[in-house]
């Protein structure tokens, strides 16, 4: 069912809006459903999501959060909103924000809500939440998550096909078991089509620091890495920066893949060779769809990965990648997605 319905609505995601200025997004006046005799409009339900410290215009996973509300209000009419968190202590504040507003549903993004999410799930058990990245053990959350080490192991063929100096980069946020997996997935990749190269892994230790992913982007780049692949939010946009830097200084060609979103978008062709996008857009939207259909089902997790098309790389590949390498791609998605190839996870 999942996969009919990433079928459909990738036709619409390019329809997303960007990030605005402001936490909200108010309702079309045309539309609306569940019109009737006492029954709640559209426009009754609410929907809030938390960001990490990344912020909602990381380029990345919040980014691509935010996009699935907006195109839940798009579609439907329903009231969305965001706060932005700057630091770690405000994640159960903006939590009980939305709780005492009485939304329909609470989101938190990213692992590193998980403890916030606990306690105010807790606190508030007839709140609705639900978090993307960890997996919360309370009766009023949904959690949900993605086998991002699949979605790697594609990147991780390209890198390895692509590379001219055999050295290839990764530059990683907070190290912790979601990161590993990106990181495991894909030096895998790279293996199996290339063994002899070598990959050069580095941890900033921050989602938010683009300072911190330039330098080790240009540590890495200076090592003889050609490609990097981030899994950083918002660092990796310095890791971007440093990338068309040496490009436009005439260096040896180096290129980046992105994260989470199809970051070709963002910041361009002559940089981002590919992306291992996450369909965390569609993932949201879905959920939450669900709270107004009554189809809701807290206390649950809800597993993605590349057999439901949520995770792999976007069609916008085709501009930099060579159809031999892209039949390489497809090759392997076939043997993950029916077992024969058992992707890493650390």
């Amino acid at each position: 069912m999942f996969m009919l319905l990433i079928a459909v609505l990738l036709v619409a995601a390019g329809c997303a809006q960007k990030p605005k200025e402001g936490g909200t997004a108010t309702p079309s006046p045309t539309t609306g459903t569940n019109q009737g005799g006492g029954t709640p409009k559209a426009a009754d339900y609410k929907f809030g999501m938390v960001t990490d410290v990344g912020g909602v215009n990381d380029k990345s996973f919040n980014q691509a959060a935010w996009e699935g509300l907006q195109k839940l209000n798009k579609d439907t009419g329903a009231n969305v909103k965001y706060l932005q968190s700057k630091s770690d202590a405000e994640y159960a504040t903006n939590l009980t924000q939305f709780v005492k507003d009485n939304y329909s549903l609470s989101w938190g993004i990213g692992f590193l809500l998980g403890d916030a999410i606990k306690t105010v799930a807790t606190q508030n058990p007839n709140a609705k939440l639900a978090i993307v990245d960890n997996v919360v053990d309370a009766p009023n959350v949904k959690s949900v998550v993605f086998a991002e080490n699949e979605g790697s192991y594609l990147v991780g063929v390209v890198a390895g096909m692509t590379t001219k100096s055999n050295k290839i980069g990764f530059v990683g946020g907070i190290e912790s078991p979601l990161i590993k997996r990106f990181e495991a997935g894909f030096t895998a990749g790279i293996k199996a089509v290339n063994p002899s190269a070598t990959v050069i892994v580095n941890y900033t230790g921050a989602f938010d620091k683009p300072d911190l992913g330039k330098t080790t982007a240009a540590t890495q780049y200076n090592s003889g890495a050609d490609i990097i692949f981030h899994a950083s939010g918002a660092t990796g946009n310095g890791v971007f920066n440093e990338a068309k830097d040496r490009n436009r200084a005439g260096d040896k060609k180096v290129w980046v893949i992105g994260v989470d979103r199809d970051q070709s978008l963002e910041f361009g062709d002559d940089v981002t060779l590919t992306s291992m996008v996450k369909r965390v857009d569609l993932a949201v939207e879905r959920i939450s769809k669900e709270v107004m259909d009554g189809q809701f089902k807290p206390g649950t997790t809800t597993a993605l990965a590349l057999k439901d098309d949520a995770v792999g790389i976007p069609e916008t590949s085709k501009k930099n990648v060579s159809a031999d390498i892209l039949k390489k791609v497809e090759e392997y998605k076939a043997k993950i997605v029916s077992g024969e190839i058992k992707v890493p996870t650390a």
